[in-house]
């Protein structure tokens, strides 16, 4: 792995400078010593200047270590850092967890100081993605510039102590033994171990001559010209965290006082960027700067490493067991630690440092910190080797401490190359600093931070963003849940890194984050910038790889499709905030309107949790209440000439496709389904004779009111407010002055739309003048605030005549409602004569009036009335298909009836104004919405158009009567069955049974017991008993059988039905109560009713029996009536309320069947079968015979009926033989097929076959 060292790793070395040394560099207008020393770090490469006699002369020259092996080392770039001996002093005194807190509060001041310079800097660069951002860099030499040693680490811990002094002191020996003989003001746990080197500052304007200097003592001359010479611009210094205040006192975690700063100095100004010093100067101090690190530095710090290693070296040469066995034998009275704590070498010098560093004083017992070791020898190991370049000891070391748990996961990523283990270390060091608790302290932010900038400066760019490492994820872990602006920026470069990884989502999260994070920080522009950069990602469209047709498929413009919907409304809503929040109000409206678009989808989530569906539904409330507030702020400042034409609602409450227009007799009730199924029926009956269209009833007419009603959706899951709601009109050939003149528009003041309401609102409108008036547009202002208009246009219908019509979407005209007013009308107004709610009994019919008013201009001559497919009505005196006699016998065509409408016979054209009533029979019956919806069909006169007016009233039904009825067989030959019927009365008012009819082609009932004339009681029943007998007339049974089996026939087979017509039959009525000849069923209204009821009974008993078979073709495959039911009818009263009814019992078979499909199943199971790929089509053909098999046409039973004539007890003795006994064979149907049968049981009874 491409590895280099960070400024932060390098070497530390404290300066301390004498008193007359400040005041010499004060009065020559220069930094502190340190401050100059460290404009020459890292060490010019390539090129040394060397003063010999005045004459300067150049050489090349590169800082070259050793490893513990002799192998050659170079370095590319040396970084030194140098600080003040007394501030590190000070800092060292100061609580670590306060210090770590306040360089993540200074940092954060800094950040907060420069962002807005930035922020403008990078918004006009278009490559800001392509470098490294300044917070970053800020951030980076923030860290640089903490050279302050810790407990846990020893990179910050001097190497070296340079005292030095000038020659313009009175006394400069002197003053180089005062700084010798200075004790340091170091705790225990700061490593001692440190090179010590007498600089001596020697300017031309000192007295003193050159003299020889000894080892580790340097002599540099300066000229310091006065005045000062121009400033030389100089690298900016990493800066560094300010001294915490004077006399500030410590304390440890029970409170106790621990210590004060006394040893304090002057706070230093801020770190300068510019020398005032001569060439020959620079020259000379980078002299002396290169031979400090390659005379002294280096070659102690490599003597250190091998003397160190050896002793490393020598602790692992034997395995412990060795150890532990020579223990165990010779005994050993104390224990050598296994990495020693180091002191000062002989071969070192050092400085003598206070009593406390190594002997435990009253002052190192009280305060557990003093007590604290220096750092291992082995740790100080392998620094030295990573600082030097020997990688290959510096890894062996850093592996050995972190297997003991003492660190070093935080170096090997730097060191080794990329691999799945490096991230395994990564993950070790951060959760041994991160603890368990949720709130993380100052000093494992602080430490997390440190590591995370040292990974992304060392490791190699290519490297860190390799899918191996995936650093940018370092940098996320090592942020934390921190809610500071040092993790901030830790977020905000890794989403940086994904930019250039092209993860686009992901970075856009991460500085959705980041901002979050400095938003709660207080600094603002910073956070505005990173949520523009998180918005500009999501914003940015994929690549879509499906084809436009799936767009043009699902309703979606692909232009307008965002990947990411959610993530976005996340990004803009607190953007908005801060625009608000920093002055810029417009830009915070359209993002606050731009929310809208992507709550509107976002909702349609399924939401399990009641707590996280509440919390969606409080943001949509917050996106409005925060639009709300910023737009009345900025009326309120802005006054009347606030002008928001570019505040655009990106959402829309009209449904165009759900438009209509409404004239008098429209506003009926109904669904709308059930109206056009009923136009298609008129229009297949029309079809056959005539050509004339159907249109709706009426148009508008000049002076009189009509509506536009136009149907308003929330979309939103909040409540939305509109204020002033109307609709904009145009007039075909006419200007707006004549608008304003003739054209009257209802205004609505204020319409509330619940969460995800559907909200139809009718317009009324009053024209003056015939004209064509078209409605383009909903006008209204949203929220009581802001002025919106919608369009009103549908897209017209998809063009597919031509090539280039069907590969690009063309379309016809928009659509738009449109009112054509006229002076005079055709027009036909429909009411029932009571407005009062109709309530009936179960079967009850009546007589209602109908009043038919013409209210246009223009005659009437012709009016249809088309009832519901279920409805019972119709006129008093309807046109039927059965014929009848006064002899009880009814004849029919055997056809079920269709759905038709009636013609309500008018005597003379309705004139204009006039009013006419009509009789209609109604006998209502059960159903879901309990209404009935009535259509009337009129036109002027013949060969004029059709139009139609629409009625619809809704009724309530109790229980009355339930009729049941049982059948037996008798021995009888004249009536083979017996009928028992059963009335029960479920209601709560007494009735009269005042007739029982039964209808019937074969059977012919009679009662077997006088019934009673007595009202039946609530909760009572009545009892009687039928005899049927079969009539003479017993053809129809064969020809209906055939019929029904040739039809059938066709059905299986796939052969197209034909439009034949079932044989005719003739139906025998019969009053079987209280034998009276009296029959209601021979009034027509009565008889039809009748008909309607059996219709709605055999239309829905054949659905349900044969749902493969369509509907239309019923009526050409199943006759209307089975040859073998018989059909009662109870008619019923109330004389005191003058209320009557029927109710009809259509379920019953009398006679034996012979199966007489059974042909037609065999032969379709037997045939052929055409195999088809579809399985649907398999089972359907399956169903479908299984159902003709069940059905009433293919029933099988037994015709004979046998009985014994004499009931006597009597009594055999069967040993001496059989018994004959006289009993009667008959059978209940004389049906030819029958016959057969019962001849042959006849025989073999007789004893005439054996």
């Amino acid at each position: 792995m491409a590895f280099a060292l960070p400024s932060s790793l390098s070497p530390h070395v404290c300066v301390l400078s004498s008193p007359d040394l400040e005041h010499l560099l004060r009065a020559s207008s220069l930094p502190p010593l340190e401050d100059i020393l460290q404009s020459f770090s890292p060490l010019p490469q390539g090129v040394s200047y060397c003063h010999l006699a005045n004459d300067v002369k150049t050489t090349s020259w590169t800082v070259t270590t050793r490893t513990t092996n002799l192998v050659t080392v170079p370095h590319s770039t040396f970084a030194i850092r140098f600080s003040n001996l007394i501030d590190v002093e000070n800092a060292c005194m100061e609580d670590e967890e306060r210090r770590s807190a306040r360089i993540i509060d200074w940092i954060g001041e800094r950040i907060d100081q420069q962002c807005p310079k930035w922020v403008g800097d990078l918004e006009k660069d278009s490559t800001r993605d392509s470098e490294r951002s300044p917070w970053w860099d800020e951030l980076r030499r923030c860290l640089e510039g903490d050279n302050i040693p810790s407990k846990t680490e020893g990179w910050n811990h001097p190497v070296s102590i340079i005292l030095a002094v000038s020659t313009t002191a009175a006394n400069p020996l002197h003053a180089v033994t005062t700084l010798h003989s200075r004790t340091l003001e170091f705790p225990s746990w700061v490593d001692t171990t440190h090179l010590v080197c007498t600089l001596i500052i020697h300017p031309s304007t000192s007295a003193l001559s050159d003299e020889d200097t000894g080892v580790h003592v340097y002599l540099l001359p300066l000229i310091l010209p006065s005045p000062p010479p121009p400033p030389v611009s100089i690298p900016h210094l990493p800066p560094q965290l300010p001294p915490p205040p004077l006399d500030m006192e410590q304390h440890d975690i029970n409170g106790n006082l621990t210590s004060t700063f006394s040893n304090t100095r002057e706070s230093p100004a801020a770190r300068p960027n510019s020398l005032r010093m001569s060439e020959g100067d620079i020259q000379r101090t980078v002299r002396f700067t290169r031979e400090f690190v390659v005379m002294s530095l280096v070659p102690w710090m490599e003597r250190c490493v091998i003397e160190w290693n050896e002793v490393y070296s020598s602790s692992r040469r034997l395995p412990s067991r060795l150890f532990s066995s020579t223990r165990r034998l010779f005994g050993s009275g104390t224990s050598t630690p296994q990495t020693p704590i180091h002191a000062s070498s002989t071969s070192i010098s050092s400085l003598p440092v206070r009593s406390h560093t190594y002997s435990a004083s009253q002052a190192s017992l009280s305060n557990p910190s003093l007590s604290l070791p220096p750092p291992s020898q082995q740790r100080r190991l392998a620094e030295f080797a990573t600082i030097l370049g020997d990688h290959k000891l510096a890894i062996g070391v850093w592996e050995s401490l972190r297997k003991e748990g003492k660190g070093g996961s935080d170096i090997l990523p730097m060191l080794l190359s990329p691999s799945p283990a490096t991230i395994l270390h990564v993950t070790q060091s951060l959760s041994a600093i991160f603890p368990s608790a949720l709130e993380l302290p100052a000093h494992a932010q602080f430490q997390a931070l440190k590591y995370a900038v040292r990974w992304e400066t060392s490791i190699f760019h290519n490297d860190f963003l390799s899918d191996t490492l995936e650093g940018e994820r370092w940098l996320v872990w090592a942020a934390g849940n921190s809610e500071e602006v040092p993790t901030a920026l830790l977020l905000a470069h890794a989403a940086l890194l994904s930019v250039r990884k092209r993860a686009k989502r992901r970075a856009a999260l991460w500085y959705f984050f980041a901002a979050s994070k400095l938003q709660k920080c207080g600094i603002k522009p910073l956070a505005m910038y990173l949520l523009r950069r998180a918005h500009e990602i999501l914003s940015d469209q994929p690549r879509k790889l499906l084809s436009p047709s799936f767009w043009e498929s699902q309703g979606i413009v692909a232009s307008q499709n965002v990947g990411f919907n959610a993530a976005v409304s996340g990004v803009e809503h607190p953007l908005g905030r801060l625009l608000y929040a920093t002055g810029e109000i417009r830009g915070a409206l359209k993002l606050f309107l731009g929310l809208l678009r992507w709550s509107s989808t976002v909702s349609t989530r399924a939401k399990n949790d009641d707590d996280d569906k509440d919390e969606f539904l409080d943001s949509n409330e917050s996106y409005l209440e925060d639009f709300t507030v910023a737009l009345s702020y900025l009326k309120s400042v802005s006054g009347q000439e606030v002008h928001l034409n570019d505040l655009i609602i990106p959402i829309k409450f009209a449904v165009p496709a759900s438009g209509r227009l409404i004239v008098r007799g429209d506003t009926v009730g109904g669904g709308v389904s059930e109206w056009e199924r009923m136009e298609e029926t008129w229009r297949s009956f029309w079809k056959p004779r005539g050509k004339e269209a159907l249109e709706k009833s009426g148009k508008a007419v000049v002076g009189d009111s009509f509506w536009v009603e136009v149907v308003l959706y929330n979309p939103l899951d909040a409540e939305v407010t509109l204020a002033n709601v109307t609709l904009i009109v145009e007039a075909q050939g006419h200007d707006c002055d004549w608008l304003s003149r003739n054209v009257q528009v209802e205004s609505i003041n204020e319409i509330v739309l619940h969460a995800k309401e559907n909200h139809p609102i009718s317009f009324a409108f009053r024209v003056s003048e015939a004209s064509t008036i078209v409605i383009t547009d909903l006008r209204y202002e949203f929220l009581g605030l802001l002025p919106t208009k919608e369009s009103l246009a549908r897209r017209g219908r998809r063009l597919q005549d031509t090539l280039q019509q069907r590969l690009t979407p063309t379309y016809t005209p928009d659509i738009f409602i449109k009112a054509e007013i006229v002076d005079d009308n055709l027009e036909l107004d429909v009411s029932f004569a009571t407005d009062e709610p109709l309530v009936f009994l179960e079967g009850e019919y009546r007589w209602v009036d109908v009043r038919l008013s013409n209210t246009g201009s223009r005659p009437i001559s012709e009016v249809w009335l088309l009832p519901g497919p279920e409805d019972q009505i119709g006129p008093y005196c309807p046109s039927t298909e059965i014929s009848r006699n006064f002899a009880g016998v009814l004849f029919t065509d055997n056809k079920l009836p269709r759905w038709t409408p009636y013609n309500l016979h008018l005597e003379e054209e309705l004139q204009p104004s006039e009013v006419i009533k009509k009789t209609l029979v109604w006998r209502p019956v059960r159903s879901a919405n309990q209404r009935i919806c009535l259509m009337f069909i009129y036109r002027e006169r013949g060969g004029c158009t059709f139009y139609y007016t629409r009625v619809m009233k809704s009724y309530e039904i109790d229980s009355c009567l339930i009729v049941s009825a049982k059948t037996y067989t008798t021995p009888l030959k004249h009536h083979p069955f017996q009928v028992n019927v059963e009335i029960s009365n479920i209601g709560s008012t007494v009735l009269r049974l005042t007739e029982v009819t039964t209808i019937s082609p074969v059977w012919q009932s009679r009662p077997l017991h006088p019934s009673s004339s007595a009202p039946l009681q609530p909760a009572q029943s009545a009892n009687f008993s039928l005899a049927a007998s079969p009539l003479n007339d017993k053809d129809c049974i064969g020809k209906s059988h055939d019929f029904v089996a040739r039809t059938l026939g066709n059905v299986l087979n796939g052969r197209e039905v034909e439009s034949g017509n079932p044989p005719p039959l003739s139906l025998s009525c019969k009053n079987s109560f209280n034998g009276e000849d009296h029959l209601q069923l021979l009034n027509p209204a009565i008889s039809h009713l009748y008909l309607c009821g059996r219709r709605n009974i055999i239309a829905s008993s054949l659905s349900r029996s044969h749902p493969h078979i369509p509907t239309a073709s019923h009526s050409s495959i199943f006759p209307f009536y089975n040859p073998f039911s018989l059909d009662i009818l109870v008619f019923w009263e109330i004389p005191s309320e003058q209320r009557c009814g029927f109710t009809l019992l259509s379920s019953l078979i009398l006679g034996p069947s012979h199966g007489a499909l059974q042909e037609i199943v065999s032969d379709a199971e037997q045939a052929k079968v055409k195999r088809s790929m579809y399985a649907e089509t398999q089972r359907e053909k399956t169903e479908m015979l299984q159902s003709i098999r069940n059905s009433e046409w293919n029933a099988e039973s037994n015709p004979l009926v046998v009985s014994v004539e004499d009931s006597l007890v009597v009594e055999h003795d069967f040993d001496k033989g059989c018994l004959c006994i006289l009993s009667t064979l008959g059978d209940v149907f004389t049906d030819a097929r029958c016959v057969g049968a019962a001849t042959f049981l006849s025989h073999l009874l007789s004893g005439t076959i054996h």
